[in-house]
């Protein structure tokens, strides 16, 4: 009798671990993230995903494009924004919980030619009017070709380079131009010059152009907030501030 309530005991124990390990497993996000992020943010889940074993999937293109997917019912259950302003919007619309920043960027102007560097400054590049095409990103959903346009538009170099430019839909795809060398160069993320890809080229730093703050928020649709809010302190923890600095993020 006492062997039988051991085995029984034992497979009700078994059984119960067996059932919560698999629950875990099974926990899956979903995570809209501004394209700047790419790079960082797939080396932050494969760390994440071995240790939990909780599954991210991610979708990665301009922070309007998903901030308008977000707002006509996308399942979304995270949004890394590559600015402020559409996490605080989707907050106070009660679509969100309050809103937290997650990293720093920086504006840079790239180039696949190792020449194309050899000025003071881009300005002076620029002014010289020896460049063909320049990529951004559509300044109207895409908030580093928002500040791209805002650092033309203060140094004055709008004239020089209006007819040259190319519009990309986002900020990774603007790299893409320049790195397949598409155009001459392209207003990028600093994250962008830290990739293999990156590493081959050569850039100047666009100070001119406001600093990134990239904010992110858990939206109140989620259906298993508690994983979600355990992703999201894993993305502003000291391993993951260790992470992104290696792509230029503060």
């Amino acid at each position: 009798m006492k062997k039988t309530v051991r085995i029984s005991l034992f497979f009700s124990i078994f059984t119960a671990l067996f059932a919560t390990s698999v629950s875990y497993a099974q926990e899956k996000i979903n995570a809209a993230v501004a394209a700047n992020y790419i790079k960082p943010f797939k080396e932050l889940i494969q760390v994440y995903e071995a240790r939990t074993g909780v599954r991210v999937e991610a979708t990665f293109t301009s922070t309007g494009k998903l901030y308008g997917q977000i707002t006509n019912g996308a399942p979304y259950d995270l949004f890394l924004a590559a600015d402020e302003k559409r996490p605080a919007l989707l907050a106070e619309s009660g679509a969100a919980e309050p809103p937290f920043v997650y990293a720093k960027g920086e504006v840079i102007l790239w180039s696949a030619k190792k020449d194309f560097c050899g000025e003071k400054n881009w300005t002076v590049k620029l002014k010289k009017n020896h460049t063909g095409k320049i990529a951004i990103a559509n300044p109207v959903t895409a908030p580093y070709g928002t500040a791209a346009k805002t650092a033309l538009e203060k140094a004055g170099m709008m004239t020089y380079v209006e007819s040259k430019i190319v519009t990309a839909q986002d900020i990774a795809q603007a790299f893409q131009y320049a790195e397949s060398e598409a155009v001459d160069a392209g207003f990028c993320a600093l994250s962008a010059a830290y990739t293999e890809q990156g590493k081959k080229g050569c850039f100047y730093k666009v100070k001119e152009a406001p600093q990134i703050i990239q904010s992110a928020c858990i939206l109140k649709r989620a259906e298993n907030k508690k994983a979600v809010e355990k992703f999201a302190r894993f993305l502003v923890s000291p391993e993951a501030v260790k992470i992104k600095k290696k792509y230029g993020y503060r």
